[in-house]
């Protein structure tokens, strides 16, 4: 166990943060499923730009890699223009 108060201070943020950033990403893995089960075409384009949004937010703050972002949003896209 740690002994510094700085290294006690370090596991109480990082366990703050860690459950924020759990938080985030599954909100936004649920947001990415729900957007794939939509059917209509204009809801599905009003919904990608929340997700796009969404998966930006998590590249910036390193909870997933930009490259995984930009593959997500690459294929959603695409998805959407499916419709």
């Amino acid at each position: 166990m740690a002994n510094h108060k700085s290294a006690l201070k370090r596991i109480r943020s990082n366990e703050k943060k860690r459950v924020l950033n759990k938080y985030q990403h599954k909100t936004t893995r649920n947001a990415i499923k729900a957007l794939r089960l939509i059917e209509s075409k204009t809801e599905a384009a009003e919904k990608l730009v929340v997700v796009t949004s969404m998966i930006d937010k998590l590249a910036k703050k390193n909870i997933i890699h930009s490259n995984k972002a930009a593959n997500l949003k690459s294929k959603l896209t695409k998805h959407v223009n499916a419709l």
